[in-house]
Order: C-alpha cells, then structure tokens, then sequence
C-alpha cells in the first residue's frame, strides 16, 4: 500500500452499525489524510447528505432500518458522480451481482484486508465521474446453486458481478468438478442476454466426425444420412450464449473454424454456399493447462489468445474446505426432498473428515458421496463411521502443515454460528499481532526490516504498531 497523504479535501461519509468497523475504518481513512464523517443508519446517512457534499460513499449493507443498497439506490438516484464501496459480511453471488448492477464501484466482503480498502478507495476517488442519468437495474437472477463464503468464492462472485453487463468472451479455467458450467449459466442469466438462449456442449463427449456438424450445423444433403438441415449451436444460441465445456479436446481443424466464428461472427454450415451471421457471446471452460498445449502444438496460440480475454480460475474445493460444510447442508436438504425423508445431519467428527480430504472429484465427488450417505446410512445423524472409507481412510493424506488451518476455520466457523460476529476482526487482529512481534524480534527491532518481511512499507507498520 502507498503510505504517502492523499489529499485532506476529499470527504467520505462512512456508515455502518458497528462500532467496532466504524473506528477500524475511520483511524485507517483519516491516517492517510481523508476526512471521514461517520453514520450509523442509512437514514442518518441520508440526512447528512442533504447538509454536506462528500465524494465517497462506504456503506456496510445489512443495518437496521434501510440496507446499504437501499442508500446506494438514493445516492445513485440524487448524487450519481459519487462512488460506492459496498461492504458485507455476508458475500454471495446474488448480492454481489445486485451490488455491481446497481451501480456499486467495489464489493468488499467482510473480514477485509485494510491495505486492500486504502488502495480500493484511492482507486474510486481517481474515477469520480461527473453526474449522469442512470438506467435502472432488473433484479439478478438466482444464484444456480453457487455455494460457498470463502474469500476464493467472494472472489467469484465479484468477478461474476463485475462482469454481469458485459458480452466479453470468458475462459474458466478449474479441475473437473469444481462447477464450470454453473458459473457459465450465473454469467449468462445476469448478463443482457438471459432472456435469450444458453447453449451448452461438451466437446470430449463428442466424436470428432460429428464435431463441426453439432457447431455449425449442415444442410440437407451435406453429407451420407443429413436427411434435412440441422442448425448448430451456435445458431441456436443466436442473441444468447454458448457454453463449449473442455475446449482443450477440440481437434485442430475445428479450432481454425471457432477463430474464424469468433473474430467475423459468420460461418458457413457444412454443405452451405453462403454464411449465416450470428450474435453470440461466448464462454470456453477447460481442466487443462492451454498454454502447455499451445506450446505442444495441440491447441493454435492465436485462438487461446482470443479465449483468454478475460481468464476466470475456479478454486478447487480442498482450497476452500470451510465451504464443505455448506455445501454438504445444502445437499443433504436437496436430497432429503428428492427422497421424501428427514434431512441428514453431520457429527463434527464426520465433518472433519470431509474436510480432511483432498477432493480430486471437486464439489461433483463431494454431492455423489452425499447422496451415497443419505441412501445407505441408518440413522438420521451422519458420524464418522457412516463415512465411506475412501473419504475415512485417505483423509489423513493431506498434508500435516494444513492441520491447523482447518481446525481454526472450524472454530472461526462454529463462533460464527453462535453469533460472535466480530470473532473474524478479533482473530485479525490477534495474528496481525503476532506476526509483528515475530518480525520485529527477528530483526532485533528494527522496523525498517521488521515491515520488509511483513511487505508492508514502513509507514504501515508504524500505523498499526500505533493501533
């Protein structure tokens, strides 16, 4: 972070029902030079709007009274030149989409870093636009069952809202399993498209010979058994999306034709003599590394670049193992209503070994053994014998050094559900703490180097030796 002063004139108005974030927030923002007026409600926020100007608005988003995005629809509505830095401690996808299309200029979910918020509001004060009419947004469509609360997901979800305007061609890239095509569908129905087709295919599940015939379809004749003309996916995702999962197995020769399709937005059906132009926004998935086969010559540079506009990296589900509990609720309850029977319940030590376990299959593994727990268990309560024994006895595989990570997360986890939420900013604060004393004895003191290891700048370290 730049610990350089910024300029004093420029006002944010803060708010947010906590004290404990108002203060943290306000001795950060006012550290670096800002003047910082603080609010406890949207309604108090509203009033000091109508008294004084301010260039920023941070809000927190579940408050008493009106919501944070309810504020942000007033300032959108009656001082549109001002940004919004939108915080919650409760990220998902449909309110970071929500977030975003109303007009958000971030979306931090809570804990966040402070280094992080002093470089997102240095950016947001650099972009301040003048005022300008704003269209109204449509509600976000639903979430297709997108779980998880971890930083990598809250990573996903802003880049899903960011990107919920846009027509640009994506690549997500993610082991098998880890939830391509659902990210793909969350792209498509928050988009301006998603009144419009969502085409999906997979290119390893097709023969080669019938590759360009599903893409681009024939006309009657084209070829021996074409009895009539047949419109491929990309005309029938004409004004939608097409989704091609695994585009790494695509063969070569169909590769030449997808550029082509992608850079004039024409192709020719397979016994046709003239183009059919489309409209279609384009998203690629793959497991594998296209870079590697680029340089193997299995996969043309000039389409992976084409691709690679925007790349998206899905977390694999052993990156984000506090979610397991939430994803294993959720299929549980999805299964019990498939079923007609009670809902599953996992024993904490049936839940440590899910989350001690590497998950090759990803979150597609982890729902096919929920389902074989819920059919073959007895009792309603899931223990650790009820788990199968690939899960039981490999889940001591995963490294040793990532033990305490896990047994943190769970209690950070279990203190989050008694209702301590401020247990996230005290153990912070706690480490941050730790960390420093660990760097300054290892450096005799000297805070100079004591801030190097840390990669912090020395300013940074002096503010929070101060706090």
């Amino acid at each position: 972070m730049n610990d350089t002063k910024v300029n004093s004139l420029k006002k944010i108005l803060l708010v947010d029902d906590d004290d404990s974030i108002r203060w943290v927030l306000n001795e950060l923002l006012v550290d670096l030079g800002y003047q910082v007026t603080q609010a406890v409600s949207a309604e108090q926020a509203i009033q000091l709007l109508k008294s004084s100007l301010f260039d920023l608005l941070i809000s927190d988003v579940r408050m008493p009274g009106q919501s944070g995005m309810d504020l942000m629809a007033h300032v959108q509505q009656h001082y549109s030149g001002m940004p919004t830095i939108i915080m919650t401690a409760h990220s998902d996808l449909e309110s970071a989409v929500q977030a975003y299309q109303k007009g958000a200029f971030e979306y931090l979910p809570k804990p966040f870093d402070l280094d992080e918020v002093a470089a997102t509001v240095g950016r947001a004060l650099a972009a301040i636009s003048p005022p300008q009419n704003k269209t109204t947004s449509t509600k976000p469509a639903v979430h297709y069952s997108i779980i998880g609360e971890s930083p990598a997901m809250q990573n996903l979800y802003r880049a899903i809202g960011r990107l919920s305007g846009s027509h640009m061609t994506i690549l997500l890239q993610g082991e098998s399993g880890t939830g391509k095509e659902l990210v793909a569908k969350a792209l498509h129905h928050n988009s301006p498209r998603k009144n419009s087709p969502f085409i999906a295919l997979n290119m390893a599940a097709l023969p080669k010979d019938l590759i360009e015939s599903e893409l681009f379809g024939h006309e009657k004749g084209a070829f021996t058994g074409a009895q009539n003309r047949y419109l491929g996916r990309f005309e029938q995702a004409n004004q939608g999306t097409l989704f091609l999962d695994e585009i790494g197995d695509m063969p070569l020769e169909t590769q030449s034709r997808l550029l082509r399709v992608l850079s004039e937005g024409s192709f020719y059906r397979l016994g046709a003599n003239q183009p059919t132009q489309v409209d279609v926004r384009f998203i690629a998935a793959t497991h594998q590394d296209l870079t590697t086969k680029v340089a193997k010559g299995e996969f043309r540079e000039d389409l992976y670049h084409r691709l690679n506009v925007i790349p998206i990296q899905l977390p694999a589900l052993r990156e984000r193992t506090g979610d397991i509990a939430l994803l294993t609720n959720y299929f549980f309850s999805s299964i019990a209503k498939e079923l007609d029977e009670p809902e599953k319940i996992l024993t904490d030590d049936a839940l440590n070994l899910l989350q001690n376990y590497q998950w090759p299959g990803n979150v597609r593994q982890l729902e096919n053994v929920c389902r074989r727990i819920c059919v073959m268990a007895n009792s309603q309560v899931i223990s650790a014998h009820d788990i199968p024994e690939e899960i039981s006895g490999n889940s001591q595989e995963v490294k040793s050094d990532l033990s305490w990570q896990n047994r943190m997360s769970n209690n950070l986890l279990n203190e989050l559900q008694k209702g301590n939420e401020q247990s996230l900013i005290s153990i912070q604060s706690e480490i941050e703490k730790l960390l420093i004393k660990t760097a300054l004895k290892a450096t005799s003191g000297k805070k100079a180097e004591a801030a190097k290891l840390l990669g912090w700048g020395r300013n940074t370290l002096t503010r929070k030796l101060k706090n």
